[in-house]
């Protein structure tokens, strides 16, 4: 059995889908009710009081890991880990972010699981296409993206491509022990999603550049300030190492990563 924890998100439910289309048996963990496909377990539980988690772990055999916001603002790893390490779990998967390699976020979440004893595989995404929802009740609205660093480019990955890469690494004992950093196939910047959501819908998407000090006021309406500023430094900011692409993606699924405008594509209704 797998444990798919964060399992409503833009990663987790894709997730959940793609193990219970294979077969697996998967229970669901969220911090509230949440509708899962038939055949699934659900379990209400909150990362933040790991205690509340070992019930769905009676009779796990692996454990994908995902500490949202409110994890990181109170929450602690190690206690997480050893409610898993006591469940006699074998293997978690840890999604991390690029953040980590590159220096700009700390490292204690990937230690804890490192030093856990346990089976092994860290993924790190960079930025993902799903940010891109961001922008759509004014793409709906008014037919414009709002964005700052309009031609700053990133290989902004798709999360159906983490979610296919954390399924390889959940269901296969030879992925233990490796860091994947998961990209997409190309870097692309605010100014070309825009147009790509564009091309998607078949209409015009005026672009609109923020401002920094813009930006930040926005996304500190639902994001923690230290997060908001490491991620604004990124956007605006980047390394060599958060520009370039890897090729993790195509090595774990023998197919290149999906384009953004393949995203767009998919997600055309929630821009509509």
């Amino acid at each position: 059995m797998i444990v798919i924890t964060g399992a409503t998100g833009n990663v987790g439910r894709p997730l959940v889908q793609a193990l219970a289309a294979a077969g697996e048996e998967v229970t669901a963990v969220s911090r509230r009710t949440a509708e899962v496909p038939e055949g699934v377990r659900h379990h209400r539980a909150d990362l933040t009081r790991p205690e509340t988690l070992e019930p769905a772990l009676d009779g796990a055999e692996a454990v994908f890991l995902l500490t949202g916001a409110e994890f990181l603002a109170g929450g602690n790893l190690n206690d997480v880990m050893t409610v898993v390490r006591a469940a006699g779990v074998e293997r978690v998967v840890l999604l991390s972010s690029q953040g980590v390699g590159t220096k700009r976020h700390p490292s204690d979440h990937e230690d804890a699981l490192t030093r856990s004893g346990l089976d092994w595989v860290i993924l790190r995404p960079g930025n993902f296409d799903s940010n891109a929802l961001q922008w759509a009740p004014a793409v709906r609205a008014q037919r414009v993206v709002e964005a700052p660093f309009a031609e700053v480019a990133l290989p902004a990955i798709d999360p159906a491509d983490i979610a296919e890469v954390a399924a390889m690494a959940l269901t296969d004992a030879a992925h233990a022990s490796n860091t994947y950093t998961l990209t997409g196939p190309a870097p692309i910047s605010p100014r070309q999603q825009a147009h790509e959501i564009a091309l998607a819908l078949n209409e015009p998407v005026r672009f609109v550049e923020l401002t920094r000090t813009e930006a930040r006021d926005r996304m500190v309406r639902f994001m923690p300030r230290p997060v908001v500023d490491a991620t604004l430094d990124v956007l605006g900011s980047p390394s060599a190492d958060e520009q370039e692409v890897s090729p993790d993606v195509e090595k774990v699924l023998g197919r290149p990563a999906r384009t953004f405008g393949d995203w767009a594509i998919r997600n055309v209704e929630a821009f509509r």
